[in-house]
Parts: C-alpha cells; structure tokens; sequence
C-alpha cells in the first residue's frame, strides 16, 4: 500500500533531536511501525511477539541491547517490558540522542513501566487514525485548530477563507469506513470484514493479555454497549445494569478500553461560574468506523438514516480534536460542559488563558440556533473565545457573534 504522510513526522524527527528514547504509542493498526519506519528508513527493527522470545529479550535483555546496538526500533515493546531496566543502563551509557524508537498499543502495561524505568531520558508521542487531511495528502499543512488557538478573534474575522480537502467522498461514507490505515484499499463491501477481524482479534487477544477476563464474551458485549453510547456521558451504574457486572468492573473493564487507546474520556470542565454543572465525564470511541461496526450500521446509505449519526460524528470530532492538538508543542486540556438545565458544548480546550467553546453538527446546514450552547458558555465565562461548530456542511462561515462554521472538509 502506498505511504500516506502522517501529521506527527515533524515531531517524530524532533523528539528522536531531543530524547535518548522516543515511544510512540497507539491502538493496533493505526500505522504507528510503518511511521517509524518510514522517518527513519535505515534503523534496525526488531518486532516482539506475545508468545515467542524473539532473540531471547526477555530472557537476557542486557545481551539483546549489546547484540543489536542502536540506533534500533523495538515494536510492540509492552510483549517485552523485561527490556525497561536493561533500556535504561543502556541509554545512560552514552549521551547521544535517539537510541531508540519504542512502539506500544497497551497504555497500562507500556506507559506506567516506560515512565517509571525511563523518566527524564523519553519523549511520549501518541499516533491516532488518519485524519481526512492525511488520508487526501494534505497531512504537512497546519490546521484550522492551530490557527483558531493562536488567534480567535482574527480565525473568526476570516473563517470564510478557509482551505477546504476537495476529494468527493461523502460524511457518511467516510464516518462508516473509519481512520485506520489499513482500510483505506479496501472496497466497501469488505469493510465489514475488516472490523469483524479487528475486533475479534483485540478481543481475544489484546484484553486477555491485559487483564485476567474470566468471560471475553460479557467484554465483547460491552464493547458493543461502548458503541451505542459513544459521545453520552458514563453512568458506571447503567453500564453495569445493562450487562449484570458491578460499577466497578464496568469502570475496570472502561479502563482497558482507554488504556488500549480506544476510548476516549472527556472530564467535565468544573468552572465556578455556573453551580449546576454535570461532573459526569463524556466517553467516546476514537474510531467512527468501529462505532458503526458495533452499532450494526451495514452502509454509509444506513448511516444517513441512523439516529447515532449525530453521536458518531461528535465521537470523529473529538478524535480529530486530540490528533490535532499532539502536533503541538504543548497540548491544551480537554473537556467537555454540561448544566443541568441542558446547555451544553461538546469540547472545552484550556489554553494560554483562554477557554474554545467547539461543538459537532452532522447537519449540512447550520442556523443560529445551533449557537445556543455557545453562547450559554460564552455568557458564564469571560475568558471564553468566540466558538466553533465542526459542521457536516461545505462551507466556512460566521454563524453569530459567538460562533463560526467549519466544515469537516477544512485543513
């Protein structure tokens, strides 16, 4: 399959310049190896495997490290965290710069160990799916985000000159295909299978090595209940009623999902402004087109008419939102607002200073009364800026004193 460039090259490069180790973590299949690789064509790679002792690493990582040398790629490190230790008397060894280049899709058993062994001498990077710019060519240009960050009154002023993706997939089709990499040859009727595959595999494979599940079938259909409520707040209590487990496994069993970098988790921004406030956090899938998988929708047409449209394009705003803010230097909070009068907006971005209202329309058409949230939130909060509704639609514009149009298609 022909490479499609990825947003985080630049800080990929970076980080190998600044850190004796980079790791760059990510859900199965998103591409994280083939970035690697890709950004640095004549590094050694060694990919570990669950079963195997590949090289004995496990067994005696010390002489692993000294027969390999470095620089050196080690893919799928959480198979092999016996090497942590053994990484950091490696690394301290020599003062040089990218040593080595750690891949991980299991944030519990890669992450915590990574942090702990290697403080101070890694750099963290995280690789989502494809965005639209990526999967069209258009990965090196910046993005509408970075622009509305920087200067929103300005992005606001001139939103209509927006650069907008000119390829003639639909919303639909795109949302119901999904961002992973490995999708992108394949014809329609055989996405179905993909995700089948994708999904029993993680199943069987990646939560029994994350966590000693007596019943993989009770996970599998929660993660099918994940699906139905993505972009809803968590009520650990209903997830729990819905199957016959506790909250408390519920919580567990969200975890994984989180740890696995499938799900997303929102916290309730806490502002004192308003009292009423909701504290329950928002969770979404990071995948639309597992989400459709999940939800049984057969096609982009059953999509259309589907009452989740509305909920999966939010959990695709979302997504977008957390791929775009890890291309810059420092990353803004995420949250989400809720009173309990029923004003709401779907992401809350801390940053500089300063809160961005953004809320998810599928609508291809947008009226001023798909500001009201907005505008609640601009009312309770002075340092709010003016908003941004993430739309369905083709074009760019400003939809009030309080918010503009975007379309899904913008760079």
């Amino acid at each position: 399959m022909h490479y499609l460039d990825r947003h985080l090259e630049h800080r990929l490069a970076r980080h190998a310049g600044l850190f004796k180790t980079v790791l760059l973590a990510g859900a199965r299949q998103v591409g994280k190896s083939t970035l690697l690789r890709h950004v640095f064509p004549d590094v050694r790679s060694v990919v570990f495997d669950p079963v195997q002792d590949l090289f004995g690493a496990r067994e005696d990582p010390d002489r692993f490290l000294e027969t390999f040398g470095s620089p050196l790629i080690l893919d799928e490190v959480q198979y092999a965290p016996e090497l942590l230790a053994a990484l950091k008397r490696r690394v301290d060894q020599s003062e040089a710069n990218g040593q080595y280049l750690l891949t991980g899709s299991q944030n519990l058993s890669v992450l915590r160990n990574v942090s702990e062994s290697l403080a101070g001498r890694i750099g963290i990077l995280q690789l989502d799916g494809l965005t639209p710019a990526e999967q069209f060519g258009r990965a090196g240009e910046s993005s509408w985000l970075k622009a509305y960050l920087d200067n929103p009154d300005g992005f606001a002023t001139n939103v209509a000159d927006l650069p907008l993706l000119s390829q003639p997939i639909s919303l639909c089709e795109y949302l119901w295909r999904g961002e992973l990499p490995g999708l992108v040859p394949f014809a329609n009727e055989d996405i179905p299978a993909y995700w089948n595959s994708y999904v029993r595999t993680y199943v069987e494979r990646d939560i029994r090595m994350m966590a000693d599940l007596s019943n993989l079938s009770d996970f599998g259909r929660f993660l099918r209940l994940c699906g139905a409520l993505t972009a809803q707040e968590i009520v650990q209590s209903q997830l729990g009623r819905e199957l016959g487990i506790n909250p408390k496994t519920a919580r567990n069993w969200l975890n994984l999902l989180a740890w696995s970098y499938q799900w997303l988790e929102l916290p309730a921004y806490s502002g004192n402004a308003i009292k009423k406030l909701s504290s329950k956090p928002k969770g979404h899938l990071q995948d639309s087109g597992l989400a459709c998988y999940l939800n049984a929708i057969p096609s982009p047409e059953s999509l259309l008419s589907s009452p989740l449209l509305g909920n999966i394009f939010e959990s695709w705003g979302a997504g977008w939102i957390h791929r775009q803010i890890q291309r810059l230097p420092l990353a803004p909070m995420l949250y989400h607002w809720r009173t309990q009068n029923g004003a709401e907006v779907d992401v809350i971005l801390e940053y500089g200073g300063k809160l961005f209202p953004i809320e998810f329309k599928a609508a291809s058409k947008l009226s001023k009364h798909d500001t009201r949230g907005i505008q609640a939130f601009r009312s309770a909060y002075r340092n709010a800026a003016p908003g941004v509704i993430l739309y369905g639609g083709p074009r760019a514009y400003a939809l009030s004193e309080h918010a503009v149009a975007v379309p899904w298609k913008a760079l």
